[in-house]
């Protein structure tokens, strides 16, 4: 029997006091990882200045070293420190790593010019990939130890109590998950920084930091009412050691004068005993079955990779409420909420009544078929995407937009005869794309008046191409928009015109665009989207202020300024850059489907699974069940890597085919699954040592009879 260094603990409501600190626990690790996970790819994407295919590579890293590393916790606990040892030093490391990625996210760490960009990103990049490194190690490797220790924590006449346990304890998973995914995107949202301010990942990174530690400290106060189980050595190295000692033996005896054994594992039948080879054979039975599943969480698990790097090429205005592209992972969870009790107490027994044999492999299939739906979805909606956004110049081609500052009509002839447009006054056309050899001259009338002017324009670039009529001339301008992508992260690019015969001084909310000359552009400055600003301008002493609208979420804006005095003021916008007009709402649909896939996949996968497992093994299933999660997250790395697709929906379209086929071989696999009662194989093993034993005690009854006539 296990030693254990308490009796029984103080109880509250029936309970043993100390869960309630284990549950706390886990409140706060959940709130810890998932808080700082679900900002991850965009602090790589705008933070590290990473492509959007390096920080989904990384962050699935990040994730299959999360999910490997329970079995080296697991190890740990088992065979050395014990749960309570392992969950506190792994925590600390935990910590340690949490704070060092708030750290590794100042910028001003390494901005000596205080521009605002980190001067030596290699420094940001080394600390953020030990900081994941430490977060990996602690949060995988408590991960098997903090559910087992609290369910040491009850005595044998608590069953019930236990099993309320682990449905209170898979409740703070789920509301520190949900409730740290809204969180941490608002603190990222916020502008924060001593020299410059820039999004505040610090505090995004940092508040998890300091919920990590709130759990080591909560943790380490119930220490005096714990249950501390001894290590009594780990079932896992049992299993390892009784399968490569089966393999071995095979290979010393592969010539054909030993006679061949039944099952493989059966040439392990000299060293180690039949209980332990039968429990074994019913783990690998599983675990074949295990297979295919990583391709599930292929999908899965790019929620926080792909469809959030998604979501910033969306609208997130609802109404009053402005979301976050990150944010969107939060609908997971709630739908966790809801569709677990719907499925469990509507749909099953629905399937019941209509006499269908919803089989525990069958559910898991459907679930593989879900979450390939789930991502034909997303891309259907990369589609309308990509109808939405610009398309910028190439190499050798010139993009020019021309505005009419003036009171009359001006039309515009591009020469060698390659296009003319009429553009009314203060209007705008759109960008028109030129091939920059072909582009020699433009051609301007305008009332009685006409110019002529050579062009010799940079080629891959945009340019704005500016018109006045006065009465004494037409005055021409070209301005540089060095604009070559969409804005990132949602951000607004808006850029201000003077059409006033004087200069004024800009500016918009605390951002400076210093003094705009007569007929001049100022450069562009980036604000964050979905909000009105304030814009200030000063001419010759007097002021004017307005507020803008609003500018949605990922667009670009010239403000003309045509009149500013104290009493009134007149303006125009010209779009740039159109914004984001498909809408986060569309991405319900695919977290609807993907979270149905889920409920019947994950859920019904661990039920499996502990149905068709030994009572000693189950850690092993569990730590097997964990490996496929990691398993996927590469998977996604080396399909994302090989398939070189250019577009997104593109690859979507990969993963939803790859997991389909993958469905249609575990249906297949599942199909010829003969399903085992380990409670009746123990019983029948118990039932042979008792025969055996009895055998063994006739025999030795005989030789001591016999022995006593000698």
């Amino acid at each position: 029997m296990a030693a254990k260094s308490k009796g029984k603990s103080p109880r509250c409501f029936g309970y043993p006091l100390s869960i309630f600190f284990i549950v706390i626990n886990e409140f706060c690790e959940r709130f810890s990882y998932y808080g700082m996970r679900a900002v991850l790819v965009l602090y790589f994407k705008y933070f590290l200045q990473w492509d959007d295919n390096l920080s989904t590579a990384i962050y699935h890293t990040f994730v299959a070293l999360c999910y490997l590393m329970p079995i080296l916790g697991a190890l740990i606990a088992d065979s050395w420190l014990g749960k309570f040892k392992t969950i506190i030093s792994l925590s600390i490391v935990y910590t340690i790593g949490q704070s060092v990625m708030s750290v590794s996210s100042i910028s001003d760490l390494t901005d000596h010019n205080r521009d605002g960009i980190p001067d030596n990103i290699s420094v940001h990049i080394a600390l953020s990939m030990i900081a994941l490194i430490l977060i990996a190690l602690g949060t995988g490797g408590i991960k098997p130890c903090v559910s087992a220790f609290g369910g040491d924590q009850f005595e044998e006449d608590q069953e019930k109590q236990r099993t309320r346990f682990f449905s209170i304890f898979y409740l703070s998973i789920n509301a520190g998950s949900l409730i740290s995914t809204i969180i941490t995107p608002i603190l990222r949202a916020q502008t924060c920084g001593i020299h410059t301010k820039q999004r505040c990942y610090p505090l995004a990174f940092g508040v998890p930091a300091a919920l990590m530690a709130v759990s080591l400290v909560v943790f380490v106060i119930g220490s005096g009412m714990y249950k501390k189980v001894q290590p009594q050595g780990n079932i896992m190295i049992r299993v390892f050691k009784c399968i490569g000692f089966a393999i071995k033996n095979r290979f010393r005896h592969r010539s054909k004068e030993f006679p061949k054994r039944e099952h493989w594992l059966d040439w392990a039948s000299e060293k180690y005993d039949k209980r332990l080879i039968v429990q074994t054979k019913m783990v690998l039975k599983v675990l074949f079955l295990y297979i295919p599943l990583p391709m599930f969480w292929a999908l899965f698990d790019q929620q926080g990779s792909r469809w959030t790097l998604q979501a910033t090429t969306m609208d997130g205005n609802f109404g009053s409420v402005q979301i976050q592209p990150d944010q969107m992972q939060t609908v997971n969870p709630i739908l966790i909420i809801v569709m677990v009790p719907v499925v469990d107490a509507v749909i099953y027994p629905l399937i019941k009544k209509c006499k269908i044999n919803f089989t525990p492999l069958r559910k898991i299939t459907v679930g593989m078929f879900l979450a390939s739906l789930a991502f034909v979805a997303a891309a259907l909606v990369q589609v309308q995407i990509d109808k939405t956004l610009p398309v910028f110049p190439a190499a050798g081609q010139s993009q020019i937009k021309v505005i009419n500052l003036g009171t009359d009509t001006a039309i515009v002839q591009f020469e060698p005869q390659l296009r003319n447009v009429t553009v009314t006054s203060m209007e705008s056309t759109d960008y028109m794309t030129f091939e920059t050899s072909e582009l020699q001259s433009v051609s301007i009338t305008s009332g009685n008046k006409t110019k002529n002017e050579i062009t010799e324009l940079p080629g891959q670039n945009r340019h704005t191409f500016v018109i006045k009529t006065t009465a004494a001339e037409i005055v021409t301008k070209w301005l540089f928009d060095n604009v070559t992508s969409k804005p990132e992260e949602g951000n607004n690019l808006i850029r201000f015109i003077n059409n006033l015969p004087d200069d004024i001084n800009i500016t918009m909310e605390d951002v400076s665009f210093g003094i705009v000359t007569s007929l001049s552009a100022s450069n562009y400055a980036s604000f964050s989207g979905g909000r009105k600003d304030k814009i200030t301008a000063t001419r010759n002493s007097a002021t004017c202020s307005f507020t803008s609208k609003a500018f949605g979420f990922g667009s670009a804006y010239t403000i003309i300024i045509n009149e500013c005095t104290a009493d009134n003021y007149s303006i125009v916008y010209s779009e740039d850059i159109p914004p984001n007009t498909v809408h986060m709402a569309w991405q319900i649909p695919q977290y609807f489907i993907l979270t149905c896939a889920e409920v019947v996949f994950s859920v019904t996968g661990l039920e499996f699974s502990y149905s068709q497992a030994p009572s000693n093994m189950k850690a092993v299933l569990q730590a097997g069940w964990l490996l496929t999660v990691a398993v996927g997250n590469i998977i996604v790395l080396i399909v994302a890597g090989a398939s070189k697709l250019s577009e997104q929906w593109a690859e979507y379209v990969l993963f939803a085919a790859l997991l389909l086929a993958v469905c249609i071989i575990f249906a297949v696999m599942a199909y010829f699954y003969t399903y085992t009662d380990p409670t009746e194989v123990e019983a029948q093993l118990d039932e042979e040592e008792k025969e055996q034993v009895k055998k063994d005690q006739d025999i030795y009854e005989k030789q001591a009879e016999a022995v006593s006539r000698m």
